[in-house]
């Protein structure tokens, strides 16, 4: 069940109408996971600096258990979202950070999973 949270300090009329449902669908297939487990949040006009700029800027964070973590994979999904965001949200790849969050799996009873970042 990955989590991805995208912070923003473009104003929300600055954020393309249906972001969240089109970075769930990207996420969805950037990590191999089915579009109806994955939980997308945007949070735009934040106050923000990205290499000590306030210039427009976004940080992507995604948390999953068991498709983050590795460098290589990291390596492969980074090129996928940057490829996402810069069209989107029209930015150029210095301005974006994205961060990853391997987590593991904590089983309560039959009702779900918990999950804890390692």
């Amino acid at each position: 069940m990955p989590f991805v949270e995208l912070d923003t300090n473009l104003s929300a009329g600055r954020v393309p109408t249906g972001l969240e449902k089109r970075l769930c669908a990207a996420t969805a297939d950037i990590l191999s996971k089915p579009e109806d487990r994955v939980n997308v949040t945007v949070r735009p006009g934040l106050a923000m600096a990205v290499n000590g700029s306030t210039e427009p800027c976004a940080q992507l964070l995604i948390s999953s258990i068991g498709v983050v973590g590795t460098a290589e994979d990291n390596r492969g999904h980074s090129a996928r979202f940057f490829e996402f965001l810069t069209k989107e949200l029209n930015l150029d790849q210095d301005r974006i950070i994205i961060r990853f969050f391997p987590v593991e799996p904590w089983q309560i009873g039959k009702k779900g999973t918990v999950m804890t970042f390692l």
